[in-house]
């Protein structure tokens, strides 16, 4: 590694614990079989993505809400030893139609289902899975620190908040937030501009970065219309996979790994091999001229 390349590491911490940093996403699960889920698990614990990612909403107008958790919580059952592997992640506040409900005994209620259908005994780190404007930071605290006292859950952090949300949260509690769940990626280039990983480096948080392929669109297989952002940015991002020997995908998650707020990519693909692959992020050689050649391309201007 020449002095210009960025570093990217294979683990980080959250919190006490250590993690990979890419991470395994656990939405589609909902209707999956449990020999496939858990051959799914097997092969992102295999590239060292230790951190499963769920949440109540997930199965929401499929098998219906909880059915990804009802999955995830029939393949640890299935497999002596096998929660212990892994750093759970689950989230909860959606509600459709309300959309949010983040009134602290809609939170401890969601809390005790979620462990119920995930069949353990307490939830690694719980998040908010979006702000609830009708919920008060000071009772969103009030259920997090209950559900902690109560054993039910270690670590809490949040999922698209705002920057200052984050803060206010943080402010009504007396115990560190974990983590931070925005999406972010060379076609979400948000997080970058409106504080969300200035104050994740402020306070120490975990960013997992939700959507860090843009959907599939930031993929070998995905044909652009040309002149649009997609467009410029998977032209660089092809041109440095072309150098790297690697797929454009495996570059849009480097960059994204490439960022210091402790960020990690959460993958989602429910293609085994293409779990396995994903790991090829780590032996991306990004300069710091690449990762500002593919934030310039997303942005459609120069750098100020």
């Amino acid at each position: 590694m020449s002095e210009s390349d960025v570093a990217i590491s294979r683990q980080t911490q959250m919190g006490a614990v250590e993690i990979g940093r890419l991470a395994y996403g656990c939405w589609r699960f909902s209707g999956s079989t449990v020999p496939a889920a858990t051959a799914k698990i097997e092969a992102a614990l295999e590239i060292g993505a230790n951190l499963v990612d769920t949440a109540a909403i997930y199965g929401f107008g499929g098998e219906g809400f909880g059915g990804a958790e009802d999955v995830l919580g029939h393949v640890y059952a299935a497999n002596a030893g096998l929660r212990e592997r892994t750093v759970l992640v689950t989230k909860a506040g959606i509600h459709p139609p309300v959309p949010y409900d983040s009134r602290a005994s809609n939170l401890i209620t969601s809390c005790e289902g979620s462990l119920a259908r995930l069949r353990t005994d307490v939830i690694d780190v719980f998040l908010i899975h979006r702000p609830d404007l009708l919920a008060s930071f000071e009772e969103v605290a009030a259920a997090l620190t209950q559900l902690r006292a109560d054993g039910k859950i270690r670590e809490a952090g949040v999922s698209n908040f705002s920057h200052t949300q984050i803060r206010a949260l943080q402010s009504k509690l007396d115990f560190a937030l974990v983590a931070t769940q925005p999406e972010f990626s060379p076609l979400a280039i948000e997080p970058l501009q409106d504080g969300t990983l200035d104050i994740a480096q402020e306070m120490n948080l975990t960013t997992m970065a939700w959507s860090p392929l843009g959907g599939g669109r930031l993929t070998p297989q995905h044909q652009p219309e040309a002149g649009t952002q997609e467009a410029r940015v998977l032209a660089v991002l092809e041109a440095i996979a072309a150098r790297e020997g690697v797929g454009v995908d495996h570059v849009a998650l480097a960059w994204v790994l490439a960022h210091p707020a402790n960020t990690v990519a959460l993958i989602g693909t429910q293609n085994v091999a293409r779990i396995r692959d994903s790991a090829k992020a780590y032996d991306v050689r990004l300069s710091r001229q690449d990762w500002y050649d593919v934030l310039v391309a997303a942005r459609g201007a120069p750098m100020p």
